[in-house]
């Protein structure tokens, strides 16, 4: 009998372990994925051309956009997925190809490289439309157009659709539902067309989600939260109307993670909810552009841990024997880092965009209208200094801030526009590190500061006093030396720099660091099973607190100065 018993309880501890062996396995299972965004897909062209002075990067464009090497940039991506054991599904938001309203090939070639990685693989990708995708136009590929092309990518699978849209719920695995959301106006360009309807829709597969015991996911072309300091204001078509109060409902129900683009930064924002449910929008930069990026997760009920991985080479075999053009010096820079070189092509074509828009032509003042002398000395006082070597005895920006009164810090850039596109190159690669103090930043707003006071000046000469000017014969111009005279007995810095300085420092400080307290390119997080605490409230009320005070702080800084001045 008592071997009878000892068999029963060793049977029962045996099947015990077992099973809180199989509990532990399930609490910790891993679901791992990668996201790619803005893949902007163009054909490549049959010979390289290019409108821009520079010996290296003379095809670049103004959307500083790698479009002959979008396609190879794509497969490399694609690769690295199908290599990566762990990655179980391939996630995409939005902006599949760049011409995508009126080509139909690009959309086609897209297509056709995702179904051979899904064949080969095994593993599936989930799409959702982006404002370059599909219009509504008489002769635009419409939404209807787009499920059709990519109904193998999420669409098959789909367990809800909204009506007159491409959005659509997929379940990614047993833990997992996709809530792919269409974002976009189909008549306005960059606009969000995240109406009313499609926020309830969202909201009504969230609590299906939670019904069926699955944590949703959210997917989107548009940004959720502000990935750039008051987005809505200065970059307000990247951004959903009513972000707050919507990110405040979607926090509520239960959706922890939402994937976005469009901005084509890597940035991770998060807001806390009046009941302390946290969600995050990670911003995925254009795969095709500078920092060529991509994000991968592994989630578990207790952990979100998500890093960026980068695209650092393509076959450049393949490239050029599809595009003539390249030099080997464009390919030995290619193969040695692929990364660097598309930094280079992101700086030279952010530089081309500026400085076309820097012309009379395209300012709209043509030469005998009223303001055109002016604006035109403005302009090209501006596109001097930023062209002008930063440091040197003659010519310099250095030796012209000399006359001002002004000394540079020294720094490794050439030239104001290397410091300014550096400054754009970091926005888009995430972890801006650029505190005020640094020099980068001091020699940002010295050149500023010189720009308004030298283009002033100059202004003051050619325009205003231009009579007076000829009549004495001055060489440099009464205010130009006007001016120097009173930087040099006055000081470095007008009254008027100040309080510039105070409304700017407060948007500079967010776009020249990272502040939010989320990590933008790698981190954990609390998973979708953690759920809200006491402290969370107070953490998001502390939070915001600390922000006004950061940003009282700067302003009453340099008001200070004003009044001090």
């Amino acid at each position: 009998m008592k071997k009878i018993i000892s068999v029963i309880l060793s049977a029962a501890m045996l099947f015990s372990l077992v099973a809180v062996g199989f509990t532990a396995n399930a609490d910790d299972a891993t679901t791992t994925f990668a996201v790619a965004s803005d893949l902007h897909y163009v054909e490549p062209r049959e010979e390289l051309e290019g409108p821009i002075d520079d010996p290296i990067y003379w095809y670049a464009n103004r959307r500083a956009a790698m479009e002959d090497e979008s396609g190879f940039i794509i497969d490399e991506f694609l690769r690295q997925c199908a290599e990566d054991d762990n990655i179980e599904f391939v996630l995409l938001p939005g902006d599949l190809v760049n011409d995508g309203r009126v080509i139909v090939q690009q959309h086609l070639d897209v297509a056709a490289k995702l179904k051979k990685f899904e064949q080969e693989s095994g593993k599936p990708v989930y799409v959702i439309n982006g404002n370059h995708d599909n219009g509504a136009g008489d002769n635009d590929f419409k939404y209807d157009d787009f499920i059709e092309n990519y109904y193998q990518f999420g669409y098959d699978e789909a367990i809800a659709t909204m009506e007159g849209n491409c959005s659509y719920v997929a379940e990614l695995n047993e833990e997992y539902r996709l809530i792919a959301v269409d974002s976009c106006d189909p008549t306005k360009s960059t606009e969000d067309g995240m109406t009313s309807d499609r926020v309830d829709w969202v909201l009504e597969q969230a609590a299906k989600a939670k019904e069926d015991g699955k944590y949703p996911i959210l997917m989107m072309h548009h940004n959720l939260l502000d990935h750039l300091p008051v987005q809505r204001i200065l970059s307000r078509n990247f951004i959903i109307r009513f972000h707050y109060t919507t990110a405040e409902k979607f926090a509520n129900a239960g959706i922890k993670l939402v994937f976005t683009g469009h901005e084509h930064c890597s940035d991770a924002a998060t807001y806390t909810s009046t009941k302390g449910n946290k969600i995050y929008d990670f911003a995925t930069t254009s795969l095709t552009m500078f920092p060529t990026q991509y994000r991968v997760f592994n989630l578990t009920p207790d952990e979100i841990k998500y890093e960026a991985r980068t695209v650092d080479k393509i076959d450049t075999d393949a490239l050029t024997a599809a595009v003539s053009g390249y030099t080997q010096e464009h390919i030995d820079l290619m193969n040695a880092g692929f990364n660097a070189y598309a930094k280079g092509f992101l700086k030279k074509g952010i530089e081309y965009r500026l400085a076309l828009g820097m012309t009379m032509e395209k300012i709209g003042i043509a030469e005998g209208e009223p303001f055109y002398k002016l604006v035109n000395t403005a302009v090209t006082g501006l596109t001097d200094i930023l062209e002008a070597p930063l440091y040197g005895e003659e010519g310099s920006v250095e030796a012209l801030a000399a006359e001002y009164g002004v000394e540079l810090p020294k720094t490794d850039y050439k030239t104001g526009w290397d410091l300014a596109t550096e400054l754009v190159g970091a926005h888009y690669a995430g972890e801006e590190d650029f505190p005020l103090d640094s020099a980068p930043i001091s020699v940002f707003f010295k050149v500023v500061a010189l720009i308004l006071r030298d283009d002033l000046a100059g202004i003051a000469d050619d325009v205003l006093l231009g009579a007076v000017h000829e009549l004495l014969g001055l060489e440099n111009g009464i205010t130009t030396e006007i001016t120097q005279l009173c930087t040099k007995l006055m000081g470095r810095a007008t009254a008027v720099e100040y309080l510039l300085l105070a409304i700017a420092s407060p948007l500079l400080y967010e776009f020249t660091g990272d502040h939010d307290g989320v990590s933008d390119n790698e981190g954990t997080l609390p998973g979708y099973g953690v759920g809200a605490t006491a402290g969370d409230v107070f953490d998001n009320i502390s939070n915001i607190f600390s922000k006004i005070m950061e940003y009282l702080s700067l302003f009453i800084t340099y008001i200070l100065k004003v009044f001090t001045f």
